[in-house]
């Protein structure tokens, strides 16, 4: 997957286009909710190492929300790594070029989607007999 997929996907789903906030790194994409505007995604290019691969070569990837419940399973999946700049606890790194299908890529991108948007709060019960 490339990053025009990545991001025609995020914006046919989503309505989010790629935000470029940062002119030091003008690779660094994020992607955010339009209501709330928490980030979703965001996508950079690093080299390996940063990953704790063994090469130096540059690759793109897109950090992710999701459970963290599910982190450990994920990350033993080829191509997915602890997250890079974010809370490893809670988020992940993807290689998109790794060779993980595109439909799995969405669906990380789909569950980061739903984990950052707005709660819905309820409101509290009435009460009866109240004046």
């Amino acid at each position: 997957m490339d990053r025009k997929t990545l991001f025609d996907y995020a914006e046919d789903n989503y309505g989010a286009l790629p935000e470029y906030l940062w002119k030091r790194y003008p690779d660094l994409a994020v992607l955010r909710h339009n209501s709330n505007k928490k980030w979703f995604a965001l996508v950079m290019r690093i080299t390996g190492d940063k990953l704790g691969l063994d090469d130096n070569r540059e690759l793109d990837i897109v950090n992710v929300k999701c459970e963290s419940a599910v982190i450990g399973s994920l990350r033993s999946i080829h191509g997915i790594y602890a997250a890079y700049h974010m809370n490893k606890g809670n988020w992940i790194s993807v290689a998109p070029d790794s060779g993980l299908e595109d439909e799995f890529i969405f669906h990380l991108i789909d569950r980061s989607y739903e984990l950052t948007k707005s709660k819905i709060r309820k409101k509290p019960a009435a009460k009866e007999g109240g004046n």
